[in-house]
């Protein structure tokens, strides 16, 4: 009788066991990868207004506004974007990075490429600006979109007749160049400060966060991220790169804490360095942010952020006393003209050299 009392016990013991090992090892992992990637990607994001770009900020610059739908019908946003007296000679699809709202950021970019020989069609992503979306939801959903904008572009009877070229910054520049697993009618992409993968940006922000041990998660993140957006979740960008005979620019800043180089700049030169088909841009003095900006739009924005401590003057910051800085101070045509001239004159001539 003991014998067998012994024996149901240790069958109870197990059973115990084992569902708490399961709990432990399998339902706690994947419970807390949902709620961190919840807590990143389950809100939208809106771009500052006070610092908005407006087109009247861009002598000559016209923007037409279009609705087009993505994978789960979510209606988004974009404009197209060309320049007074310019005949352009291709499209260039814009997507624009994460966390500081939708395109409105890059129209700077836009108008560059508009009064130099381009259309500009620059949308929302889902959960941004205008576009929308209860929530981003993910990185992978950046790849959709633009896969989506692509298609509503060549569907457009103005446009789609001209070749396509692409360019992104961070979020968008992942996007850019994942979205060649998918597209074959892209000419070239410009891929500014973007990763590899969507779980190399989750590493790398888990590692600083947190540390290495943050690794631990990245199975569960990815199996959470793969649950909701399937292949794209798993596509990356070197698989776009090898199923694409699009030209690649890369360009990346050397003191990028943001996207580190070794997640995607590193291993794109590894594999590329001597094939013509890829141009390498490197920045060393540059950062996440501003790898595009020219010395003056850097020495600009350090004038802004210092002389807003000065107008505090030992006042505690609020919402209301920055926007009343802005209002008052911001250079708008100073603020207008951040870019790199010099190195956005060489991205256009990548492009002419590719359509």
């Amino acid at each position: 009788m003991r014998t067998i009392k012994t024996k149901r016990r240790i069958i109870i013991a197990s059973v115990v066991m084992f569902f708490v090992l399961t709990i432990l090892l399998v339902v706690a992992p994947f419970s807390i990868s949902a709620i961190v990637l919840n807590s990143i990607f389950g809100t939208r994001f809106t771009t500052y207004e006070q610092l908005s770009y407006k087109v009247a900020d861009f002598e000559g610059l016209n923007a037409d506004r279009y609705e087009f739908t993505s994978n789960d019908g979510q209606k988004l946003i974009g404009y197209k974007y060309y320049a007074d007296g310019v005949e352009a000679k291709a499209v260039v699809v814009i997507a624009h990075g994460f966390g500081g709202g939708g395109h409105n950021s890059y129209m700077d970019c836009a108008n560059y490429f508009a009064q130099n020989g381009f259309y500009v069609f620059a949308y929302d992503a889902t959960g941004n600006d205008e576009s929308e979306g209860k929530a981003v939801g993910g990185l992978p959903q950046g790849v959709i979109d633009l896969d989506y904008a692509i298609n509503f572009v060549q569907g457009l009877p103005e446009l789609n007749n001209f070749p396509i070229v692409l360019f992104g910054h961070s979020w968008g520049g992942y996007s850019v160049s994942n979205v060649l697993n998918y597209r074959d009618d892209v000419k070239a992409i410009v891929s500014v400060a973007g990763f590899n993968a969507a779980s190399d940006l989750m590493l790398a922000q888990g590692i600083q966060m947190f540390g290495r041990a943050s690794a631990i998660l990245m199975p569960y993140v990815n199996a959470v991220e793969s649950s909701k957006f399937g292949q794209y979740a798993r596509s990356t960008a070197m698989d776009g790169f090898a199923n694409s005979s699009a030209k690649v620019m890369i360009i990346q800043g050397g003191k990028d804490t943001t996207v580190p180089q070794e997640y995607g700049y590193d291993i794109y030169l590894d594999k590329y360095a001597n094939d013509s088909r890829f141009n390498f841009v490197y920045r060393p003095e540059r950062n996440h942010n501003n790898v595009y900006y020219s010395e003056q739009g850097i020495d600009y924005i350090k004038q802004i952020n210092d002389d807003y401590l000065t107008f505090l003057d030992g006042a505690t910051p609020s919402e209301e006393l920055r926007a009343e800085y802005i209002s008052q101070y911001l250079d708008r045509k100073q603020w207008s003209n951040l870019i790199d001239v010099e190195l956005f004159a060489q991205i256009v001539e990548f492009y002419n050299s590719a359509i």
